[in-house]
């Protein structure tokens, strides 16, 4: 039985996204991209030299082929900014996909969320498919799924930090009440925490610097496809209820008792 990721009516096998950034060498990104089986990758438009043509960028070490290139708005702090990163991103890539970001904060890089919903119905007019990053917050994520955002991607713990999912309770909420998929981005650290996230019933998860910044990229990117894949599975074959009091794995009925 076919069970494939679809956002905005594309299909995809993988489950998993990556980044692009703090990659400490083009052959680890190479690797990690190569390793992960990753069919979506997300580039910080607004942090690309695109003055000189003649520069390689990022862009140019991705197969277009092979993957859905998915531009962000990275380094956007109000939602006029991250409209124009996006046009931009539209103008290079030729793509109106775009993971949109709108972050004024730089010390936790949380998402604004009057800024994204203002930049998300602004940008939805305006042709693009949008995957906004919020807080996980239930209300917010049903608001932009009603304004039509192809997407939610609520945080399980700050940008970066590798502190894993802090938000479980609402990310539970969001997944139960969205028709959207719903892409938990931000904070993994390891390939568990996205299982976990998984077997919520996640539809995919979103991992930049748990892949890029581990001692072997390559293997981490394996790694967390094992793990979203596993957690996939586990949520598709319906864990067990839980239980205050154990119970025997063996049978007992039928089974003649020992005499004293």
């Amino acid at each position: 039985m076919s069970d494939d990721l679809v956002i905005a009516g594309k299909t995809f096998t993988s489950r998993l996204l990556t980044g692009t950034g703090k990659h400490r060498s083009s052959s680890d990104l190479a690797a990690s991209i190569e390793a992960s089986g990753t069919q979506i990758i997300t580039v910080a438009i607004g942090r690309l030299n695109l003055d000189d043509p003649s520069e390689k960028t990022l862009l140019d070490e991705i197969d277009w082929d092979r993957f859905q290139v998915l531009p962000n708005t990275a380094g956007s702090k109000t939602a006029d900014q991250a409209v124009w990163t996006a046009k931009l991103a539209r103008e290079v890539t030729g793509s109106d996909w775009i993971k949109l970001e709108v972050i004024p904060d730089p010390k936790y890089l949380l998402p604004d969320p009057i800024g994204t919903f203002e930049a998300a119905k602004t940008l939805i007019a305006d042709g693009f498919t949008v995957l906004p990053y919020i807080h996980a917050d239930p209300v917010l994520a049903a608001r932009l799924e009603d304004i039509g955002c192809a997407t939610v991607m609520p945080l399980g713990s700050p940008i970066g930090s590798g502190r894993g999912v802090l938000t479980t309770e609402e990310i539970q909420i969001i997944i139960e009440q969205s028709s959207v998929p719903v892409v938990v981005d931000a904070g993994l650290g390891v390939p568990s925490e996205a299982a976990s996230v998984m077997e919520l019933g996640a539809d995919c998860v979103l991992v930049n610097t748990a892949i890029a910044q581990a001692e072997d990229p390559g293997l981490m990117g394996e790694a967390f496809k094992l793990g979203v894949m596993a957690g996939r599975k586990a949520y598709l074959a319906g864990r067990i209820p839980e239980r205050e009091t154990a119970i025997a794995s063996s049978p007992t009925e039928g089974v003649p008792m020992a005499t004293t």
